[in-house]
């Protein structure tokens, strides 16, 4: 995905099987990295914490961490 570097923050709703859009926008923000993950490449979340991750290896390090 193209993103302009103006792009928005969307706000998501993270469920087990997917995430709804509450908010428009092109991107989320790792919880762990900072990493900016565009929406279509988002494959890592908490569903218990509503966290988006960049990688599974930080998904992991973080379920461990807490």
């Amino acid at each position: 995905m193209l993103m302009s570097p103006g792009g928005r923050v969307a706000k998501l709703h993270y469920g087990p099987n997917g995430f709804r859009l509450l908010a428009q926008g092109d991107h989320v923000v790792c919880a762990v990295s900072g990493e900016r993950i565009p929406l279509d490449e988002l494959r890592y979340w908490s569903v218990a914490r509503q966290e988006p991750y960049a990688t599974p290896e930080i998904s992991t390090r973080a379920a461990l961490a807490k």
